[in-house]
This record gives C-alpha cells, sequence and structure tokens, in this order.
C-alpha cells in the first residue's frame, strides 16, 4: 500500500508538472508569438528544449519546497497531505487555464501545501512562507514593473536615431535570445517546485533521507513532463499575455523577455526563492507597455490579472484542504 500511494503521489506530481508547462509556457513565448519573431510551433519547440535545460542548473528552489513550506509529514497521513497539495494546485491551474487567466502555478502549489498541512494538522512553516513565498509575491511584481519600464526606456534612448524599421527587425531577431533566456528561467523555477514535492514523497516512504541530493531520475522526470507540459502550449492564455495587456512591438518584448528572465535567474540562484514566472512577465509586459504611454496598457485585463494572484493562494488552499478530507475518508 506505501509503494502503492508513492507511486500515485509521484504520478500526480509529473501531472502537476505537466500542467505547469501548458500553463505557463505563455510566459516564457507570447511576447515573441505576439511580435511575429517566432513562430507558435518554433517558440514552443525552443521553450521546450530550453525548460529541459534549465531543470538541471540548481536546486536551492527545490530545497525550499521540500524543506522550508511545511515540515515534512510521516506516514500514509503524509502521503495523503502531498496528494491533497497537488490535488488543490491541478485544479487551480485548470480552471484559470480554462479562463485564460495567467496565474501562478507556483502559488498554486504552495497554497496547496499549506493548505493540505493545515487540514492534516502538520507543523507550517509560516516564517518561511512569509520570506521566501509572500514577501516575493509582493516584491517580483513591483521589481518586474519598474525594471521593464527603465529597460524599455534605456532601449528607447540608445536606438533614439535608429531607423524604425531596421531597428524592429533586429530586435525581432534578438528576440530569439531573450525567450530562450525566459524558457531557461521557466526551467530553474519551476521543475524545481516539483522536484522538491517529489524528494518529500520519497522521505516520507523512506525511500530516500531527509536532506539527501535530489536524485537524478526526478530530474529528469520533472524536466521531461515540464517540456512536454510547454511544448502542448497554453493558447488561452498566451492570448491574454501577448495581446490582451497591451500590444506589443519586436523592443518591448524583448525589454519584457529581458527583464524577466533578469529576475529568475537572480531569485533562483541568490535567494533560493520560488518565484512566479507569471508574475514576473506579466508585470514586466505592464511596465514596458507604460513607455508608450499610461493609457497603452490595459489596466482592466491587468487588474483582473493581479486580482487572481492574490486570490491563488487562498482558493488551493481551500481545494486541498477538502481533497485531503475526502483522501482521509476514504483511504486513511
Amino acid at each position: 500500500m506505501d509503494t502503492f500511494a508513492l507511486v500515485v503521489t509521484i504520478g500526480v506530481a509529473l501531472f502537476f508538472t505537466y500542467t505547469n508547462g501548458f500553463h505557463d509556457s505563455a510566459n516564457a513565448i507570447a511576447t515573441s508569438v505576439s511580435t511575429r519573431a517566432l513562430t507558435p510551433r518554433a517558440a514552443l519547440a525552443m521553450a521546450a528544449v530550453m525548460n529541459l535545460a534549465g531543470a538541471f542548473m540548481g536546486s536551492g528552489v527545490a530545497k525550499t519546497v521540500s524543506e522550508g513550506v511545511i515540515q515534512t509529514p510521516e506516514g500514509s497521513k503524509g502521503m495523503g497531505i502531498l496528494f491533497a497539495a497537488l490535488v488543490g494546485a491541478i485544479v487551480w491551474n485548470l480552471i484559470t487555464w480554462y479562463f485564460g487567466l495567467p496565474s501562478s502555478s507556483s502559488h498554486a502549489l504552495f497554497g496547496g501545501m499549506v493548505g493540505a498541512a493545515l487540514a492534516g494538522g502538520t507543523t507550517v512553516y509560516w516564517h518561511g512562507v512569509l520570506d521566501k513565498i509572500v514577501i516575493p509575491m509582493f516584491v517580483s511584481p513591483v521589481v518586474g514593473l519598474l525594471a521593464g519600464y527603465l529597460v524599455m526606456t534605456a532601449i528607447l534612448w540608445i536606438f533614439r536615431r535608429t531607423n524604425p524599421h531596421k531597428a524592429k527587425r533586429g530586435f525581432r531577431i534578438a528576440q530569439t535570445v531573450s525567450a530562450a533566456g525566459m524558457a531557461l528561467g521557466h526551467g530553474l523555477q519551476d521543475a524545481q517546485k516539483t522536484m522538491g514535492i517529489v524528494v518529500m514523497a520519497l522521505v516520507i516512504a523512506d525511500v530516500e533521507d531527509y536532506g539527501d541530493p535530489i536524485p537524478v531520475w526526478v530530474k529528469i522526470a520533472c524536466a521531461v513532463m515540464l517540456s512536454a507540459g510547454t511544448y502542448a502550449g497554453g493558447w488561452r492564455i498566451m492570448r491574454t499575455l501577448g495581446r490582451k495587456i497591451i500590444e506589443l512591438d519586436p523592443p518591448q518584448g524583448f525589454a519584457a523577455e529581458t527583464t524577466g528572465a533578469s529576475i529568475m535567474f537572480g531569485s533562483a540562484f541568490l535567494f533560493h526563492a520560488p518565484i512566479s514566472t507569471t508574475h514576473v512577465i506579466t508585470s514586466a509586459i505592464m511596465g514596458v507597455g507604460a513607455t508608450k504611454r499610461v493609457n497603452a496598457v490595459r489596466w482592466g485585463v491587468a487588474k483582473n490579472i493581479v486580482l487572481g494572484w492574490f486570490i491563488t493562494m487562498p482558493a488551493a488552499a481551500v481545494v486541498a484542504a477538502l481533497s485531503f478530507g475526502l483522501v482521509n475518508l476514504a483511504v486513511l
């Protein structure tokens, strides 16, 4: 029974990674596709490959997820808590994907973990939740907005005397690089989040010891599922990010992607903070758009997206708590 529970939990974790991939593929490539720098299929293929590569670039974020959010629960109850946390995250991912809202898969997962832990009577490390999740959740969009505005302002000043058509052609090529950086950062951040969950499941099942390095097969499995989900593509969310917030041109797309990728790499390597790729790229797009004129950004769409960010953790927590209740009745 324990082995079966472990296999099911890991399977659900990998399915979450897949939904994370198609939910968040828009983060990496929406700007490149909307500016026609890349065709949708070429962009998805490039993003899938870079996601795969990014997953192997570090393990700091995975460590935060597996050790810094909730106390590792024990036994079959512990496995039930992890299972319920993942169900909460998956359900929220699918709801927001259906409505084309670029909400955060990461915060859906953290909300699920907290909700399931509370329902199962496991300790939540509130200082860890505050320091590594809640504060970055508020800070990263502000940084993204300001940095996007500043990067775009610098580009406009540097290329002020360049022929606009020539500049756009050059930035269309440059966007291939910035989109690749964005996808690499997405792999670095998001594949590790699921690795942290799988490691927790292995510790609960006594297959791994607390603090052991992440097994290579876990890295490969999470990377491949994220990559496959990315290639499947989340077209609904892509339309929201690429067109509905603001109509982007290639220099703006390059500025937004460069800003987003820089923030993701910085937070992963310097702070081991699992930030949301969705929050970062969306706020960078808003900041870049505001350089044109403030009302060029469709703030009504932006407001709905931001509201979605704030309800993601509580909503996923509620679904996860209910899921744990059902699991508890049925199995535990």
